[in-house]
């Protein structure tokens, strides 16, 4: 069970306490540098947890199963660390917010479609949702970092509301298919 590639999820998963003590102080911008850095190594696991795990015929249920939960803590720790620090503040918690329900709820319904041994795929455009959301949450953590360059933190937010938008279409496109298997 602990294959490489779940070792790498679980390294992610681990990473997450370290990533959140370093956002913890706004404005310490080294603390955001290295926060950065740690954010690209867990997005670099999480590529290669998949790639060495199909490559090596070492999928797992335990990989399966731990892949997308550690992808979801990393986001939702960012996001509440980020709020909390004003790096997203304003009208711009709205667009966090959705992103945050939309996984707490399509995981509650691939929970519920997973007992009817029904599998929702992931959809090309909920992967484009995943890539403007990894690439908002980063284009933040870096401009904590460089403060001299405002235009980050205007990219990470705009991105942040196109993965919020991509958040309300893919989480519908889920909703659509559960609601076909509830009485």
């Amino acid at each position: 069970m602990l294959t490489l590639p779940n070792l790498l999820t679980l390294s992610r998963i681990l990473a997450v306490p370290i990533l959140v003590a370093l956002l913890w102080w706004p404005k310490w911008e080294a603390g955001y540098g290295v926060a950065f850095a740690v954010y690209c190594l867990m997005g670099l696991t999480d590529y290669f947890d998949g790639y060495v795990a199909r490559a090596q015929g070492a999928v797992s249920k335990l990989g399966i199963f731990l892949d997308p939960i550690a992808d979801k803590i990393m986001v939702a720790a960012v996001i509440l660390i980020l709020t909390r620090t004003g790096d997203i503040a304003g009208w711009h918690v709205i667009a966090a917010l959705i992103i945050l329900l939309r996984e707490i709820a399509v995981s509650g319904l691939r929970e519920f479609l997973a007992s009817l041994r029904v599998s929702v795929p992931v959809s090309q455009l909920a992967k484009w949702k995943t890539t403007l959301q990894l690439v908002s949450l980063g284009a933040l953590i870096l401009a904590g970092a460089m403060p001299q360059w405002p235009l980050l933190g205007q990219v990470g937010l705009i991105s942040l509301w196109g993965a919020a938008a991509l958040t309300l279409v893919t989480g519908w496109d889920y909703l659509r298919v559960g609601l076909k298997h509830m009485d």
